[in-house]
């Protein structure tokens, strides 16, 4: 499995998503504005001095009396820290058309974004790492993630699109292996809920309700404060016979004006034990050749 592994399916880099059922009454910009304000807990009053526009007319804005222009809904869309892809749908509330090109990752335009995650990927060797979209679907993957990939029992998991934290949950992934696994799922489910909330995506908002219907056995012990000498919460997997240790990092593009670039994340692994680093070593080195 090398570093653009495609799990053996030729539809894993297209990262355009499917439509959004149309509702009845489509939204307005200003019903969507007023909207994203609310989520970020600003009062009309706040995103007015802001984004340095009066009060009275980002309430006509927002009411429909008044129509933005393109201007200005991208510029309250900065203020608020819209995605790019609800900024779309913001500008195409408004009249206007998107302002956002959504490119497949191998499209040639993004061949620099794609060149500088296969080198992140690769370079992270001989530890995992995994380039996912924003509902944390699979796009890239390291030579290192193949134990992960090994454990999985259930292969319709690894039928695209492969969904990371349905794999990581899932009664025939990852998670009969995940040592303390309520206290894993907690804290996915922690990250996975600050992201619905800040996006509008009835997708994720999907998976939230998949994941949560997954059994989940009894915690060995009760919920515990968080250790104040812990640097970060680890995940505890038993692969090959060995109880490993993880601690991962999550990386961004900084100024992405595409939105499937805008919705990449790079998760790195590290290990957090001697143990696991030997054994990620181990499982790195050449084989050796067959004497005589």
């Amino acid at each position: 499995m090398g570093t653009r592994a495609r799990l053996g399916y030729p539809g894993a880099m297209n990262t355009t998503a499917a439509p959004d059922p149309s509702p009845s009454a489509p939204p307005t910009a200003g019903s969507l504005l007023r909207e994203w304000r609310m989520r970020r807990r600003m009062s009309q009053l706040d995103l007015a001095l802001e984004a340095e526009v009066s009060q009275r007319h980002l309430s006509f804005v927002e009411s429909g009396r008044s129509r933005p222009s393109r201007e200005m809904v991208l510029h309250l869309a900065e203020r608020l820290d819209v995605p790019l892809r609800e900024r779309n749908r913001l500008l195409l509330a408004a009249g206007f058309a998107p302002g956002y090109a959504e490119r497949r990752l191998d499209d040639a335009p993004l061949a620099p974004a794609l060149k500088a995650v296969e080198l992140v990927l690769k370079g992270h060797e001989p530890n995992p790492a995994i380039a996912v979209d924003r509902a944390w679907n699979l796009l890239l993957a390291n030579a290192a993630m193949a134990p992960f990939l090994e454990a999985v029992a259930d292969p319709t998991l690894l039928s695209p699109p492969v969904n990371v934290l349905r794999l990581s949950l899932h009664p025939g992934g990852l998670a009969p292996h995940i040592l303390d696994l309520a206290d894993w799922r907690d804290h996915l489910m922690e990250r996975l809920g600050r992201i619905t909330q800040n996006v509008s995506d009835p997708r994720l908002a999907a998976l939230v309700e998949e994941l949560r219907a997954y059994p989940v056995p009894p915690r060995r012990r009760p919920a515990a404060v968080p250790d104040p000498s812990a640097i970060a919460v680890p995940l505890r997997i038993r692969l090959g016979g060995e109880v490993l240790s993880f601690i991962t990092t999550i990386t961004v593009f900084g100024t992405p004006l595409d939105v499937t670039l805008s919705e990449l994340a790079v998760e790195t692994f590290f290990a957090a034990d001697a143990g696991t680093a030997a054994w990620l070593r181990r499982r790195a080195a050449p084989a050796s050749p067959a004497a005589g």
